[in-house]
């Protein structure tokens, strides 16, 4: 049974600041849909500081949020319990009292939305309870695998998002097997890239010239009769880039279902490859807190590492 709220105030703290408005909601608001936090502050419901406010909005520190009247279901702990016990493991390859680095499966969103009620950081705060503070520090797409960030302070997530808007202080690197075989050794790619949002909702990202500046730097790490392993030096960190980098290099990314070659993807199924190989290997950065070096590795999963030892080397 669905329980009326009545108007409430919520003043933001110092370890809520920074996060988007949306966000902030959704933590407040447990069993609330997204789609329903869009709407009441679209239509100017939520204030923040008496005014209307962008679901984009940054919350600072003493923040006074207003939130209308909604309807929301009974509350109680173990629906998200269980629904987080249901979900796929996810491995631990780092954590201290500042930082926990996941080792994302593939077909895992890495919050909820779009269509995905479930994600990573809704099921890491259902399992963790007692957290105070766990946020993303980055995003993943929900077919690629690999090193997902999440910060349990909020000086912690400060300071990685300062490195990743600087572009630099992180070094990060996926492994992506091609379609073809690569010529170079290495190479540097760049292309202007512009997100935009198709007719069925879905993100997508093309070459323009208006586009937000790229860059990637390929090494070929292995060569197959009609594949190749590049590994992917990510000199910035766009929407997609590494999919539309290789596909706009002409060696697309097997089983990448938008930007993949689709008639070649139709016969990966029955060759062993049942997803994208895309997979976020190895990132080095300095610790958000203490400083010191921080060196993570996720190994190629199973069925990547199978599928590529089925082919014929060159």
């Amino acid at each position: 049974m669905d329980t009326p709220s009545k108007v409430s105030y919520l003043v933001v703290g110092s370890e809520e600041a920074g996060q988007r408005l949306d966000n902030y909601l959704m933590k407040h608001l447990k069993g609330a849909p997204k789609s329903l936090i869009y709407r009441i502050v679209r239509s100017g419901e939520v204030r923040v500081n008496k005014g209307r406010a962008d679901v984009t909005y940054r919350t600072v520190e003493g923040d006074q949020i207003r939130i209308p009247p909604i309807r929301l279901a009974e509350p109680s702990a173990k629906p998200s319990q269980a629904a987080a016990a249901r979900g796929p493991a996810l491995p631990i390859l780092y954590e201290d009292e500042a930082l926990l680095v996941i080792d994302k499966p593939a077909g895992v969103a890495v919050h909820g939305g779009s269509g995905v009620s479930f994600g990573v950081i809704e099921q890491l705060r259902a399992l963790r309870p007692q957290a105070k503070f766990l946020e993303l520090v980055h995003r993943l797409d929900r077919e690629t695998s690999g090193i997902l960030l999440v910060a349990k302070k909020r000086a912690a997530l400060v300071a990685m998002h300062e490195m990743l808007r600087n572009d630099r202080g992180m070094d990060k690197r996926y492994l992506a097997l091609v379609k073809g075989v690569f010529p170079d050794a290495r190479r540097h790619v760049r292309f202007k890239l512009q997100k935009y949002v198709t007719a069925d909702g879905e993100r997508r990202v093309n070459v323009t010239p208006d586009g937000q500046d790229s860059h990637t730097v390929f090494n070929r790490k292995a060569a197959f009769a009609d594949a190749t392993l590049l590994e992917c030096e990510l000199k910035t960190g766009r929407t997609h880039q590494i999919r539309v980098h290789c596909a706009q290099s002409g060696f697309p990314i097997l089983g990448d279902d938008k930007y993949g070659d689709f008639a070649l993807n139709k016969a990966l199924p029955r060759q062993g490859l049942k997803r994208m190989f895309l997979h976020a290997w190895r990132l080095t950065l300095n610790h958000p807190i203490s400083g010191e070096p921080l060196k993570l590795e996720a190994p190629l999963p199973l069925e990547l590492q199978t599928y590529m030892n089925s082919l014929e080397s060159l």
